[in-house]
């Protein structure tokens, strides 16, 4: 198990001012709440740094996490992000290559055994609206046994490799394992995902917290965007040589 220390997690950060620090967080470490092992806020204040998380990614997630200083910074920035105010990027490689050039996934989501997050409703039941670009769960088939929750991801392809497919992705939504469980019940797993993707046991999880574009009201220019590059490592693990077509997703997502 990789152990990680707060000298080296924030060693070059993204950004860092009085009231905020961004860092690119390594996959393997949680932001918070760990049981078993320190998590990234732990190690801050034990470092005599302490932190308050803004945003959540899961532990197998790399990438973009902002990080508050003061009380003001972190009441502002987490409540963009409950108003989905912060404008959001991912990228992420996954099984297959037949989904659609760019569109919606537009399924609800409810908890699920064991404490899972699901679909609400069942997967032979999800459509593909080809005239919106859009997958949808009909109203009919909504599981309303349990509380569920409007949960929309957009996506759009930067590059097909074999039987792998690198997406763009913007969480319109921001629910726990949202990008994750959409893209797994449409039968497109993120590759090394350790809950819907049987991977080697020593592989990463290839989903990665590219871009976030929040207002920072202490700036003199407030409405800003934070990006931590994946990296060669990431982008090139299955592209056989071929460059992805990033900037053509993001104005798909733009559009």
């Amino acid at each position: 198990m990789t152990t990680f220390s707060w000298s080296e997690l924030r060693r070059e950060p993204v950004h860092e001012d009085d009231h905020l620090l961004v860092l690119d967080k390594p996959p393997g470490i949680s932001v918070m709440g760990e049981r078993h092992a320190d998590s990234l806020t732990d190690l801050a204040a034990a470092a005599g740094e302490p932190v308050h998380w803004v945003h959540r990614i899961d532990k197998v997630t790399s990438g973009l996490l902002l990080l508050a200083r003061t009380p003001s910074a972190h009441a502002s920035l987490t409540r963009q992000f409950a108003d989905r105010g912060a404008d959001k990027r991912y990228l992420a490689w996954v099984e297959g290559d037949r989904l659609p050039e760019h569109g919606t996934i537009d399924l609800p989501l409810r908890p699920g055994r064991k404490g899972t997050i699901r679909i609400a409703g069942e997967r032979d039941a999800i459509h593909y609206d080809a005239d919106r670009r859009r997958f949808v769960l009909p109203e009919s088939a909504v599981d309303r046994s349990k509380p569920s929750y409007e949960s929309r991801t957009d996506f759009a392809t930067a590059l097909v490799s074999g039987d792998r497919t690198l997406l763009v992705l913007k969480p319109v939504t921001g629910r726990r394992h949202q990008i994750r469980v959409h893209l797994a019940w449409l039968g497109f797993p993120i590759v090394g995902d350790p809950l819907f993707h049987r991977g080697q046991a020593d592989q990463r999880t290839y989903l990665h917290s590219w871009g976030c574009e929040i207002t920072c009201d202490w700036r003199d220019e407030p409405r800003t965007r934070f990006w931590a590059a994946p990296g060669e490592e990431f982008l090139d693990v299955f592209a056989d040589g071929r460059k992805p077509r990033l900037d053509d997703a993001l104005d798909a997502l733009a559009g």
